[in-house]
Parts: C-alpha cells; structure tokens; sequence
C-alpha cells in the first residue's frame, strides 16, 4: 500500500479555481481542494498604488490567500497570481478576439516577464510568499500569424494572460523560454513544494 505524499490533516487547500494549478499540485501527488477567493483582482490592483508588476503579483496572491485563509483557519492555504510584465506594463488577460490580436501584436519580436507569486497560509494567516519569473520572447508574427495562431487556439485563450497557452498550440509562438515550465504555468511548485517540506507536510 502506498503512503500518501501529503501529511496535512486535511487536502491542501487551494485558493484558487485554475484548472491547471490544481492539476500541477495533483500531479505532483498532494490532496487537493479548490475553493474561489473572493477577491476583485482589478480593485487590489487600483488600491495598490502602481507597484512593479512583481510586486503586484504577490500582492495579489496574498489577498486570495488571505480571503480564503480566514474562512477556513484550520486549513493549510495556498493562493497564487500571475502577472505579465512587458518593461515595466501590465498586460491582463484579454477578454475577446480583438485584444488577445492586440495582446499578441506587442508582444511579438520582444521578451516579456511572467511573475507568479504564491503566498501559504496556515492557522488562518499568511506566513510565507514568494516570486519566481520566467522570461519569454515571442518570434516575429505579422496580423496574418496572429489571426491563423487565434484561430487555432480557439476562444480559451481570451481567458489567459498574454492570449497564450504554452502547454498547448501557443509554443509556436515563442523563440525562447527562460524559466520553470510550473511557473510559466502559474504555480511555481519546486519553491513551493520546498515550502511545503520543510513544515512536516510532505512525506519526503
């Protein structure tokens, strides 16, 4: 019989709905539990004063962690957030069509940041956070590139910072990727997972 990997007394539990960071933790063997924070991302981000976009990032995953953290104070907590930093501009997801081609049109032929902060909450509070960035360059597209990559991607990427996702059909855009495929994918899990360890949670 196997041991489980995960030693809370309950599912770690996630503050998050994102499909993939669930799957990333799944994956990596640990219990999960999902629950939405309830945080209007768009009015931290105003109230924050214009802050690096790094900096924005963990703020962010603080406030969802610390949302769903109070809720549940008995439960392990960990939120997260992405932010995409084009020389110093912040690009949020796109919405539709047309702004992911706007999206794509600025970053094409340049190097941008993916931020993904991640903040750990135990006893109802956060204790620990952290950044890990990822830097990638998109090859040149012209407007014919980028409507024959849309139409390829299909509408979900409307939902993804930078109208881009790189575990699918979105790899053909790129000429260089520097960084963790996790925290390109939004959950940086070696530093967590390290986390994790080094408070008893993990079997190993």
């Amino acid at each position: 019989m196997t041991r489980p990997l995960w030693r809370g007394p309950a599912p770690l539990l996630l503050a998050s709905t994102s499909p993939t960071r669930r799957a990333l933790l799944e994956s990596a063997g640990l219990a999960v539990e999902a629950r939405a924070p309830e945080v209007d991302e768009r009015a931290v981000e105003a109230a924050s004063g214009g802050l690096p976009p790094a900096r924005l990032a963990q703020v962010l995953a603080e406030a969802k962690t610390a949302a769903v953290a109070e809720a549940a104070p008995d439960r392990v907590v960990v939120g997260a957030d992405q932010v995409l930093d084009l020389d110093g501009a912040v690009l949020h997801k796109p919405g539709g069509r047309a702004a992911a081609h706007a999206h794509l049109a600025r970053l094409q032929g340049r190097t941008h940041g993916l931020h993904a902060a991640v903040a750990l909450a135990l006893g109802g509070v956060v204790v620990d956070r952290f950044v890990a960035t990822a830097r990638l360059t998109l090859r040149p597209l012209d407007g014919a590139a980028i409507d024959a990559y849309l139409d390829a991607a299909g509408p979900a990427v409307t939902g993804s910072v930078g109208a881009y996702q790189i575990e699918g059909v979105g790899i053909h855009l790129f000429d260089a990727v520097e960084g963790d495929h996790s925290t390109i994918l939004g959950l940086p899990l070696l530093p967590l997972l390290a986390r994790l360890r080094g408070r008893g949670l993990l079997a190993f």
